[in-house]
Parts: C-alpha cells; structure tokens; sequence
C-alpha cells in the first residue's frame, strides 16, 4: 500500500493515453514547442538545425481550446439557478461555494471545462478541519461550513466500488494533492500528498525523503457514512471512466499543427529561389552581386530556379480543408439527434431530440445536485435542493450548429465580416447570388437597428423645449394589425398604419421648423412601448404559417415604421444648442459595439433643425 498508493489505476492509465495531448493543445503554441517532436515530427534525415529552427517557427492554431471553451459556456449563459426547496444556508454558501470566492456559477463552468476538454472532472465536498469545536453554536461561531473542492483529471488516482442493491457506490478514492508549507523565515516549498478517503475516515500519504516509501501523515474521521466525492463526465463510459466529447477535434488539431509546420517550410523554399550553374569547373571562383560579373565556360549556364507554386496551393487547400472540418467536429455537439423515448414516458416534442451538449449538461446537473446534498448533509439537512442549467443552445442541422461557431469567432474578432459573409453563403444560409459589395452598400443604406441607437453627445443645457410627441395614433394603427389565419386568409387593410405614419411625418417636420426657445427642460418621447410593439409583431410575422399568405405589405410597413422611430429618436437624441453650428451624429452600433453608421443632424444658420440623414457604413 505504501508504494502503491500515488499510482494511477489502470483505469486512469487508460483515459490519460489523451490526456498529455489536450494538456499540450489547451497550453497553446509554447506548450507544443516544448513537445518537441512528440506532435511535430522530424523529417527522414532532416538535420537537427533545420528542425529546431522549423519548431521555433510553428504556430498552432486554437482549434481545440477555443472550440472547447465555447461549447462549455453555453450552459452557463445564463446564471445557475437554485430550486426553491434548496435551504437557505446552501444559497448563501453558493455566493462562495469553495471558499475561495467563486460562486457556484464560475465555479460549474470550471468544471465543465474539464468535462469538455478532458472528458472527466471531479468535486469533493469537504468540511474544514476544526480544533477544539464540540457544539454546533461552536462551529457557527467560527464560521465553520461544507465547501466544494475540484479535482482535475490528472489529481484523481484510483477510486474502487461496490455494487449494494444495484447500486454502485464508492469506497475509496484516492485524490493527489500539492501543499504549500512555509521553508525557513522567506522561503516556501511545494509538497506532494495523496488523499485517501473510504466511507466515514481519511488519511494523506507523504512521501519519505530520500526513499521510495509513502507513510500516513495525517489521519482522521468524519460524520458521513458515504464518500462526499462527486464524478463529473464528459462521455460517460462507465463510473468514473469518460471520453473526451472533443477527442476527434483534438486530434485534428495537431494534424493542423503539423501540415501548417509543412506550409511554412515550403513557403519558405519557395520564396527564395536557388542558384543553379551547369557545366562550370568545379573550382571555379564565383562572385554574385549588383557590381560583379561571372565569367563561364561557353558551355556553361547558370539560372535562377524557382519553386512552380503547385505544392504551396495544394497545401493552402488542405489546410483551410482540415480547419473546416475542425469547425464541423466541433459543432456536431450542438447537432439535435433522435434520442430513446420509451413507450412509458411522457415528454415533450422535443425531449426525444438532443445534441450530445444537452446529454452531457443534464448530466452535469445531476452531479451538481449530488453535491448539494453531499453538502445538506455535512450540517443535517435532509435535502439540498437541485439546480438548473440552461440547455436550450441545440440545433437541427450541422451548418446551423457551424454558423453558430462562426458568429461566436466573428464576434469576437478573430473572424472578418467578409469572410464570415462567405462561410454563410457557402452552407446555403445566406442566398449564392448575393455578392458580398453589394451586401455592404444595402448594409450602409438600411437604417438603424431598434435600440441600436446611442447617445455620444456631450450633456448641454437644452435651449428650447421640443414638442411633446405623440405616438397613441401609431400604437392604436399597430394594435389594430391582424395577422391572417390560414383559413381565413384576407387582404391587409394597411390605411390606418400609413395614416398613422404621415401623423409621425407630420410630427417630424413641425418638430424640423422649431425655433429656438429660452431654455426649459425637454418634454422626454418615450419610444420603447413602440420599439417592443415592433418587435413583437415582427417575431409573429416571421412564425411559420401553415398556408401561403402574402405577408409582405405588412413587412414592408413595419420597416418603414421602423426607420421613422429610428430617425426620430436620433432628432430627440440630438437637442440642438444655438451656440453649435452643426451638431454631433448621432451614432449607430450593433449589439457587440461596433459603429456601423451615424445619423448627421442637420441645422440651418437660425439654430432650427432642417433634416436627418443616415451616411454611409462607418469603416
């Protein structure tokens, strides 16, 4: 037991085979240097110089932790809920779930990392260790409650079962652990332990110095009749035993790592072109410079060659070929696939239909809840409660699930517009015969997005007080808007809605001819009754309807509604002051932030507004 006791089981032996790769891969371009020839092997014959210099400029591309970082947010893009029936303590103690100041929101997505990148994660929820406490006013005095610890796939060691009335149960685990003591008046030292825990007892193994021997350090007891350790999986296997749900994209990224290393070295080649002589002596002195001339035999030739560029494409093509699988690998996680539903059950319609992200997130809960009540127990609570993640993230085909990647990349920066444009169009989400130049033009022409609207203007003192505007005859125009049944299809009455509109038109020009006034405080226009009705109908408009019904007079209306709101809201925004010749635009920007286009507000030489108009897309 003493030599045996830090070595992994064969279990563990087992799923680490992949473990070392994903590490290299999650550690990002210095990692996979430092792996040396483990994933960028060496040529045949290849000379160490040249290799170590190919090495030193090979860079990976994040394929495999980026991808993994995205898939293990999407259950937490919105916060975890408790249920109600979860104690009240337990909620507090979530605000600090491992007293290390992580709720338990940050501290499941870690988790979930783990489970998505490795494939296996595990929480221990453990009891701080307290001296000279023998009531429980004592242990709440000192603050002494339950608290979740996370064990990484590495950390965990070995663990044995037992089966009891068909159900498996843990009764030992061993979990390694890095302690930090304090080595002499300044220093400090790192020391490694095993953790040892069987139901209602523990000990820590330290190694002896200078041997081979691993002896009890510290032992005791505890109050529990079972383990308090919880498995988290990613592909679950078997107990405790998991596959990493990204394995496949793993691999794919080093083969990018490598066919990348090929490109570079051959770019390289090519670019420089080698100096060929044929049919000089071969003592012949040579000189090669702007000034020099050679002389040669007359038989003799010397030339330029130059790589012909065929491999260098043929290498472009592969690569930008194996980083489109990647994306694929990656969003078939998100893919809904038919799932088991026997005759008993009683479901919804889509309960039948997951992605392995949603199998692998109910999972994660169950092992939450698990948790909790591991932690209801510590302080004689009967239930812990359950806790709810968000799983409505799958969807139906694999160029959906892909374009979601994309837009998640384009957000972020690291994927332009134009070619974000194109990987659309390529999986026939957006229509081949659009053309990028012209989608562009019709982007800087549209008018601006409800709510996209900011206001960047510095705080002035209004100098007049702009008219109250008035949109009861909209919002009647638009409640009075029916969407024709399928069976009862009818033409769209749109007059109250244009009648309506030229009441706003009417409105803007009246507001345009003000004149300036003494100064009083500007009567708010509140336009968010307004923006939400639009929204609203619009979401109704673009349901599937189950007969053909022309719906177009009723979009077409609602966008001109909306580039009236638009440019209102920019003329309120605005409040012209008689000392500024020419007011501010107004600026436009999407839901990420980036200026997309401004809306100049326009004043003649008495100070009144005279126009708006939307420029051009703002580079």
């Amino acid at each position: 037991m003493k030599n045996s006791v830090r070595q992994p089981s064969l279990a563990v032996l087992a799923m680490s085979e992949s473990w070392q790769m994903i590490t290299a891969l999650l550690g990002g371009t210095k990692t996979m240097r430092d792996s040396g020839e483990t994933y960028l092997p060496k040529w045949p014959n290849e000379e160490s110089e040249s290799y170590t210099a190919r090495l030193k400029v090979a860079t990976l591309y994040p394929a495999f932790s980026r991808t993994s970082d995205v898939l293990a947010a999407k259950p937490f893009s919105k916060p975890v809920t408790l249920s109600e029936d979860t104690p009240t303590k337990i909620d507090d103690w979530s605000n600090d779930v491992d007293l290390q100041g992580r709720n338990l929101h940050s501290f499941s997505n870690e988790v979930m990392r783990d489970c998505m990148s490795y494939g296996l994660s595990g929480v221990m929820v453990d009891y701080p260790k307290v001296e000279g406490v023998q009531t429980l006013a004592d242990e709440k005095r000192i603050g002494a409650r339950p608290y979740f610890t996370r064990y990484a796939p590495g950390a965990i060691l070995g663990w044995k079962t037992q089966t009891s009335n068909g159900v498996e149960k843990l009764i030992q685990i061993r979990l390694l652990e890095s302690v930090t003591e304090e080595d002499g008046e300044f220093g400090e030292k790192i020391i490694e332990q095993v953790r040892v825990l069987v139901p209602g007892s523990w000990a820590t193994y330290r190694k002896m110095e200078n041997k081979d021997d691993w002896i009890i350090h510290e032992e005791g007891t505890t109050t529990l009749s079972e383990i308090p350790f919880v498995f988290f999986y990613g592909i679950r296997k078997g107990y405790g035993i998991s596959s990493p749900p990204l394995l496949d994209l793993a691999y794919l990224n080093v083969e990018h790592w490598q066919s990348s290393s090929d490109q570079q070295t051959i770019l390289h080649v090519a670019r420089v072109p080698i100096l060929t002589i044929i049919g000089a002596e071969n003592d012949s002195q040579i000189t090669v410079g702007a000034s020099s001339a050679v002389k040669l035999p007359l038989t003799a030739d010397m030339k330029f060659v130059e790589h012909s560029g065929a491999a260098i494409e043929a290498g472009r093509a592969s690569i930008a070929d194996l980083e489109e699988r990647m994306r694929q690998t990656g969003a078939e996680l998100l893919v809904l696939k038919p799932g088991k539903v026997t005759a008993t059950q009683i479901s919804s319609d889509n309960e039948g239909n997951k992605c392995v992200l949603q199998a692998i997130t109910e999972n994660f809960e169950d092992a939450l809840d698990q948790c909790l009540q591991f932690m209801a127990e510590w302080v004689g609570e009967a239930e812990g409660g359950s806790v709810t993640l968000f799983k409505d993230f799958g969807v139906s085909s694999l160029a959906e699930a892909s374009a979601e990647l994309l837009l998640k990349a384009n957000q972020s920066g690291n994927l332009s517009d134009e070619t974000f444009f194109s990987e659309m169009q390529r999986r026939g989400i957006i229509s081949s015969d659009v053309e990028w130049l012209d989608e562009q033009e019709r982007i800087g022409e549209q008018g601006p997005a409800l709510g996209g609207i900011t206001d960047p203007l510095p705080t002035v003192k209004p100098d007049f007080t702009p008219p109250t505007v008035d949109l009861a005859p909209v919002l009647s125009a638009i409640e009075a808007i029916q969407i024709p049944e399928p069976d009862k299809p009818e033409p769209f009455d749109d007059a109250p809605l244009v009648e309506s509109l030229n009441a706003i038109k009417q409105q803007l020009t009246d507001f345009m001819s003000h004149k300036p006034e003494p100064a009083k405080e500007p009567t708010p226009v509140d336009l968010s009754p307004l923006e939400a009705r639009i929204e609203e109908l619009s979401k109704r408009i673009d349901e599937p309807q189950e007969a053909e019904i022309d719906l177009s007079p009723i979009q077409a209306q609602i966008s001109a509604l909306a580039e009236q709101v638009s440019k209102l809201a920019a003329i309120v925004a605005a409040r012209p002051d008689p000392v500024v010749q020419q007011p501010p635009p107004v600026i436009i920007m999407d839901s990420q932030g980036n200026v997309k286009k401004q809306i100049n507000i326009i004043r003649n030489e008495a100070g009144a507004i005279v126009g708006a108009e939307t420029s051009q897309t703002v580079q």
